[in-house]
């Protein structure tokens, strides 16, 4: 394959021809933000998408694209196409083919390095693929509906288009996990990608790492009805809005008691226990007091001072305004497709401290050979033989790891058990939970004390061997313990560093302590995800949206700079931060916001929402995208007015619309409404509960989940068989995630070649941390396995 000599984005020399049609049309953007030259062909006669807002969303979509409008029949188009076809590394394709793919499939075989990636939402050649989605379908059908609203009221569909967002952020993961394989080994591929499978992972997989939100239960374990409002990550009035604290380690309890003045009341050993604060309402009740009289910056101020996690709830536009996003450079004003300007997000990763934002004029690169290599087989994982050091922690942390080890690199999940990763808290007392098996499997575990001398210089050898270093703390953390991402790379120039933080590495509120929940509710999320009529009815309480898409950013940016030292031998440093993985989710609504043009909150077309099923608690998502999907409901409800054939005729008798439809549905399960429905071309979903997922018939088709059995645990471990069907990909391996330190000598041994008598004087030295002998007793005896051995 042809690759440019050197660029500052990690992509350039990259060629995508990008072919995608329709709500999963932004697929390729993070790929020309990142250097790829993206070549958007469209035919020559289409007319482009009439949806309100997809046109916009579209126009940001093709943001650093050269688009090209060809007609497969015209000679000299189809000689153009073909030219391009000849440099391209990826083709994207989607829907049905529009003239210029015919025959790809023999291009491919004969091109054995072109990567060949066909998205949809259903996925090909199952008995759904025919099926018709939107986002809110895909959050019915992924288990991310039934766990949002609040006890007693319909689900609620969260704002934006997270789902087709978070869809696209796993597609692009994939696609460039293969052209990566393919310039090393050779050898393209064919993926066949689906949204929902990609929903499914990335949003907020029900079976996967849950974090702190379900205490690393099974959320199939969770009530079958939505969270009682305000539970968990609670939010609390002030004298000028909202806050929300999120307390999860002792240390952070212990600077809210000092805040709170030390009452002797909530003194006891027992409130470092997140369990015995939740179910303690004389502590909200206490907190709701001390906050109720002061400001939000005032608040904001006093819990970083007491080491408390909090944040001010923030509207989008209150965000937006934001000194911290103006300091970060976070958005740029663009010109878009008809001539007009808005602004948009200026890149959501960062490499070697270049913002990778879009590109006015993109032009095609000069390109020179590379060569495959041979290092690895065409058989192998494609990232075996990389080793990979893993600082993660939590959610991010822990799926940033896990998608390069299950892709064959060894990842080494680096721990100490003075600063335990706040996923080993845990029902059981090994620190192992289902959640914590899914999301750190193909790993393993060293225990290391990083504060000690010894700690950081064999931490630094072993950097000099490892290809990839992970991390998620705060920013400046790194450089505290002197193995910033410079210094390392002083050791070791082809060393590739990502670090995922909260805000940022700079700006004003980069030192703040941030979780998912707090994000949320300073990026105008929280705010906006509530009932309409009820504005207290925050129901974004038991997500942990962004943490698996922005791992899958960072996993991205990853792959890109390991493309870019396959060019030039170096290695290069990545951030991103989550604040702006989630604006990016929003972009075409802050486009929208100013040009004039209505907001996406508002129901593109009628009927559009959840409805209630026949039977207890049973809902089913339908939506109308056009005048054509009504043609094809409107029998159906036996409806033939005239006046609601135009969409605007239907959003005037709103309630009307719903009503007939309610009528139709009260007399139908929702697995027997969704079926009639799809089966006439209207894209809906039955909410399906997480204890569904495995057993409906999409999902056993594709044979997305799997279930693993953890030596040391009585619960089957579900999670995803697969990235993206493909041929080359292959699936992951079924290493159980590890205990603390279970694999310290091991790992020391393997990278570092430390004798035995070394590695004793280590341990005794408290440098290197095996496992803890409590916990080694627990698992010897298999009292470890159950929560009772709590006692």
């Amino acid at each position: 394959m042809t690759l440019t000599a050197d660029a500052a984005r990690p992509l350039e020399g990259v060629v995508v021809l990008d072919m995608v049609e329709g709500p999963l049309a932004p697929l390729c953007r993070l790929y020309a933000d990142l250097g790829a030259e993206v070549v958007r062909i469209r035919h020559a006669d289409s007319a482009g998408d009439a949806a309100p807002r997809a046109g916009l969303a579209q126009q940001i979509g093709d943001l650093g694209k050269r688009v090209l409008r060809l007609d497969p029949t015209q000679p000299a188009d189809a000689q153009a196409f073909d030219a391009l076809l000849r440099r391209a590394h990826m083709i994207v394709l989607s829907g049905e083919d529009p003239g210029f793919a015919r025959g790809l499939d023999a291009a491919a075989l004969q091109r054995l390095e072109l990567v060949v990636m066909d998205v949809s939402m259903f996925g090909r050649d199952n008995s759904y693929s025919r099926w018709q989605a939107t986002d809110a379908v895909l959050h019915a059908l992924s288990g991310m509906l039934c766990r949002s609203g609040v006890r007693g009221r319909e689900p609620l569909l969260p704002p934006a288009e997270l789902a087709i967002s978070c869809a696209l952020a796993q597609a692009a993961f994939a696609g460039l996990v293969a052209v990566y394989r393919a310039l090393v080994t050779g050898h393209g591929d064919r993926l066949d990608v689906s949204a929902l499978d990609g929903a499914v992972q990335a949003l907020d997989p029900g079976f996967g790492m849950n974090g702190t939100a379900t205490m690393g239960r099974p959320a199939k374990l969770l009530s079958p009805e939505r969270p009682a409002k305000g539970f968990r990550y609670p939010i609390f009035p002030c004298a000028d809005g909202h806050v929300r604290i999120c307390l999860l380690a002792p240390r952070q309890w212990q600077g809210m008691f000092r805040w709170l003045g030390e009452p002797a009341q909530f003194a006891g050993p027992q409130f470092n226990s997140m369990v015995v604060r939740h179910r303690a309402p004389e502590l909200t009740a206490a907190i709701a007091a001390l906050f109720a009289n002061s400001s939000r910056s005032d608040l904001e101020r006093q819990g970083q001072a007491f080491g408390v996690p909090i944040a001010a709830l923030r509207t989008l536009d209150e965000c937006l305004t934001a000194d911290h996003l103006a300091e970060r450079a976070a958005f740029v004003h663009m010109p878009l497709g008809d001539g007009r300007q808005a602004p948009v997000p200026n890149g959501i990763v960062e490499i070697d401290g270049v913002r990778m934002g879009p590109r006015a004029q993109p032009a095609p690169a000069a390109a020179e050979r590379l060569e495959p290599s041979a290092a690895l087989a065409a058989e192998a994982l494609p990232l075996a033989g990389l080793k990979v050091l893993d600082l993660g922690v939590i959610v991010v942390g822990a799926e940033q790891g896990r998608l390069l080890a299950d892709l064959g690199a060894d990842v080494v999940k680096l721990e100490c058990s003075d600063f335990p990763d706040g996923a080993r808290q845990s029902y059981l007392p090994t620190g192992l939970s289902v959640s914590f098996g899914a999301g750190h499997r193909n790993k393993r575990s060293l225990g290391l004390n990083l504060r000690d001398p010894e700690g950081k210089a064999i931490f630094r050898r072993l950097a000099a061997q490892a290809d990839v270093v992970l991390s998620n703390f705060k920013p400046g953390t790194l450089e505290s313990l002197g193995i910033s991402h410079e210094e390392l790379a002083a050791l070791n120039p082809a060393i590739i560093s990502l670090e995922s933080s909260a805000f940022g590495a700079h700006g004003p509120w980069a030192s703040r302590m941030g979780y998912g929940p707090l994000v949320r509710a300073v990026a105008g999320v929280s705010e906006a995800w509530r009932y309409a009529d009820d504005a207290e009815s925050y129901s974004d309480s038991i997500t942990v949206y962004p943490d698996h898409v922005a791992a899958r950013i960072g996993a991205t940016a990853v792959l890109a700079l390991l493309i870019r030292r396959l060019r030039t031998g170096r290695g290069g440093a990545a951030k991103i931060a989550q604040l702006e993985v989630m604006l990016d989710h929003f972009a075409t609504d802050i486009a929208a916001r100013a040009l004039g043009e209505p907001s996406l909150a508002a129901s593109p077309d009628a009927p559009w929402g959840v409805y209630r099923a026949a039977g207890e608690d049973e809902w089913c998502v339908v939506t109308v995208r056009d005048d054509g999907d009504w043609r094809r409901l409107a029998p159906i409800l036996g409806c033939d007015d005239a006046a609601l054939q135009t969409r605007e005729g239907r959003l005037a008798a709103r309630s009307r619309v719903d009503e007939l439809l309610s009528d139709w549905l009260s007399s139908r399960s929702s697995q027997d409404a969704m079926e009639q429905l799809q089966a006439a071309g209207v894209p809906a979903g039955r909410m399906l509960r997480v204890g569904d997922l495995p057993e409906f018939g999409y999902y056993r088709e594709r044979r997305l989940f799997r279930t693993e059995q953890h030596p040391h645990m009585d619960e089957e471990v579900v999670a995803e068989r697969f990235l993206a069907r493909s041929g080359g990909l292959g699936e992951p391996p079924t290493q159980p995630a590890p205990v603390m330190g279970e694999h310290t000598a091991e790992v020391v041994r393997d990278w570092l070649g430390l004798g035995a008598a070394e590695i004793v004087r280590l341990i005794a030295a408290g440098v290197l941390e095996p496992t803890p002998p409590e916990i080694a007793r627990l698992i010897e005896t298999g009292e470890g396995r159950r929560e009772t051995a709590r006692g």
